[in-house]
């Protein structure tokens, strides 16, 4: 499994108790994350395979808890990625980049632990959309990438601060296969990026 999301630090806007948030709470996080994508897939007629540079960018999240134990988590987040098709006929060919906008939506669950210490793991879907791709010139063209839409878990924890502040790790893993057409479909990939 490959990390998805790394949490540095983060917001709290409830205090939390010594057993962690309550029904009715939210917590508000600023990420900072590392999207590492997992490549894999095939490209036609020219073989090879896509790899998509990792990329550092902060992330916002809303987690609402339904229970003491049940909660919803949102993530926003915006990627840039370059893609290069790697061992191609041709050699490696850069193909372009493209802005990546993935909303994940998770269910998590929150043992009830005493101390500073909070765990949860989580499950859930996630909806790539990725788009203002731009092709890298020169044998490339025409660029563009289909939507995403697959399943994600997660595994994290809070550790309580002073006053409504908490620090969060979290680890995310999101199932991600999008359509690739090069040059109006002159190449095309069926590309796993599973970040």
């Amino acid at each position: 499994m490959v990390v998805a999301a790394i949490l540095l630090g983060g917001m709290s806007t409830v205090a939390a108790a010594a057993e962690g948030p309550s029904a009715g709470d939210f917590i508000l996080r600023a990420r900072i994350i590392d999207v590492i994508p997992d490549e894999g897939g095939t490209i036609t007629p020219i073989g090879g395979k896509a790899n998509a540079e990792n990329r550092i960018v902060p992330e916002l999240d809303l987690t609402y808890f339904v229970t003491d134990q049940v909660a919803f988590e949102i993530i926003a987040a915006l990627t840039n990625h370059d893609v290069v098709a790697e061992g191609t006929s041709l050699g490696d060919v850069p193909l372009g980049d493209a802005w990546v906008l993935p909303p994940t939506l998770t269910i998590q669950w929150h043992p009830r632990v005493s101390g500073t210490v909070h765990p949860y793991v989580g499950a859930g879907v996630n909806y790539t959309h990725i788009f203002s791709a731009d092709p890298a010139g020169g044998a490339v063209t025409a660029l563009s990438f289909g939507d995403s839409f697959g399943p994600a878990v997660q595994a994290g924890l809070d550790i309580d601060m002073d006053g409504p502040w908490v620090i969060n790790l979290d680890v995310k893993k999101v199932w991600l296969n999008t359509k690739v057409r090069v040059n109006n479909g002159a190449i095309l990939g069926n590309v796993d990026l599973d970040p």
